[in-house]
């Protein structure tokens, strides 16, 4: 009910503004599917989507809806207000509400930002409130590499001769939990400061632009939960960035350091969260490669595609190292600006050694054949309503089929939407 009235809140007070200023922005991905198996595919029916690839491979439901409006302009000083709302669902119900937990809600972000309030610095923003902060993803895994999101305040957009500096102090806390027996013993959330610092736009040639961030995570526990933490040292990522325009598209390429609770982003195609849930992550140190970016072969022929490979130590008890390789691509054959096919293929292996010198290995693969009608020529033209079948095979263990077998088909229809 706070929620809902939260929303209601929202929405009448834009509304009470002029209609037209009103900022409409979005999300959503919903569908039908069926497995070769028997049975209806629904969310958490998805195989490593992150390391796969996303095209027929996700079963959810999920949205979030945007409103936005400036609320002051005056003197060449501005105020805008941000507010996004989010469902998600497991989509296997005809009726979903939140009495019965079926559909989820969210406040995903309620800021203010200003703009022209620093004379020495007029394209300078200074914000404060919750916030999807500078966030770096891959949209074919759904991976947001860099994602140091949440309630927070910063200074972004400070003009260099080349170049700007953002800078942020955001708080980003997870629930602190034993477990014994089975039992889980709440202690309570973990407060966990994040102070970010970037620099972008310097280019070191015709064509190319590069990015830059450190991220300090400052670990804050209670009095109460300090014997909790003794291995929860403040953790740090570096990140860089070089991406290159060429003739036939763009690629970018990204190098990640983390250590301590960050180290863990480097295998779990994590964007910046601190692990507090695998013990003793105090001597952990990881890094992660990517590369990324679009071939334009022809006027007709596209390919996106993503290859990552994390290495981590110590990231937990009882664990000597983990590594992981994963490669999908995308590509797309666009018919006209209404219709595309499109092929993506994935592979993955992770392998995890213990200290004990025991190995874990995973790996797996999956084809997804899909045409869709769409709205436009380009690769991210949306919406799009896509037809696809899927072939997902489990290369080391059985998965599928309450876990009698290693491979599976999956069939069905996707709508994905921003605006």
């Amino acid at each position: 009910m706070k929620k809902a009235i939260l929303t209601v809140a929202i929405l009448s007070a834009l509304s009470a503004t002029q209609a037209f200023a009103v900022d409409f922005s979005g999300y959503v991905r919903a569908g039908i599917g069926a497995n070769s198996d028997g049975g209806g595919t629904k969310g958490g029916d998805e195989f490593n989507k992150t390391k796969l690839g996303r095209l027929g491979n996700e079963f959810d439901t999920y949205s979030e809806i945007g409103l936005g409006q400036e609320l002051f302009n005056e003197d060449g000083r501005s105020m805008y207000f941000q507010s996004m709302i989010e469902m998600s669902s497991d989509g296997n119900l005809e009726s979903e509400n939140s009495k019965d937990d079926s559909a989820n809600f969210g406040i995903k972000q309620l800021n203010i930002q200003a703009k022209g309030y620093i004379p020495a610095l007029p394209d300078a923003v200074i914000w404060a409130g919750k916030r999807f902060y500078q966030r770096h993803d891959i949209h074919i895994i759904d991976t947001k590499y860099w994602n140091v999101s949440g309630y927070g305040a910063g200074i972004e957009n400070m003009k260099l001769d080349t170049g700007a500096v953002s800078a942020a102090v955001i708080r980003a806390d997870n629930e602190l939990a034993t477990w014994n027996g089975g039992k889980k013993t709440s202690h309570g959330d973990l407060n966990t400061y994040y102070l970010d610092l970037r620099y972008a736009g310097f280019s070191p040639w015709e064509g190319s632009w590069t990015e830059f961030g450190v991220d300090y995570a400052i670990v804050n526990p209670t009095d109460k939960q300090k014997e909790l933490t003794e291995n929860f040292d403040n953790g740090l990522m570096l990140t860089a960035e070089l991406s290159q325009n060429f003739s036939l598209g763009y690629n970018k390429f990204v190098l990640q350091y983390m250590d301590k609770g960050l180290a863990q982003n480097a295998i779990s195609q994590g964007g910046g969260w601190y692990d507090i849930w695998s013990g003793d992550v105090s001597h952990a140190k990881g890094f992660r490669f990517i590369s990324t970016g679009d071939v334009n072969l022809s006027k007709n022929v596209v390919i996106d595609h993503v290859l990552t490979y994390g290495n981590v130590k110590d990231h937990g008890d009882g664990l000597d190292k983990e590594t992981l390789f994963s490669f999908v691509a995308r590509p797309t054959y666009i018919w006209s600006p209404y219709n595309k096919t499109m092929l993506e293929v994935g592979y993955f292996d992770q392998d995890k050694t213990k200290d004990s010198g025991s190995e874990e290995k995973f790996s797996g693969t999956k084809f997804t054949l899909a045409h869709a009608i769409s709205a436009g020529e380009s690769f991210f033209a949306r919406p799009e309503i896509r037809f696809f079948v899927t072939y997902l095979k489990d290369d080391e263990g059985k998965s599928f089929d309450n876990n009698k077998r290693n491979n599976t088909f999956n069939y069905g229809v996707q709508v994905e939407a921003w605006w």
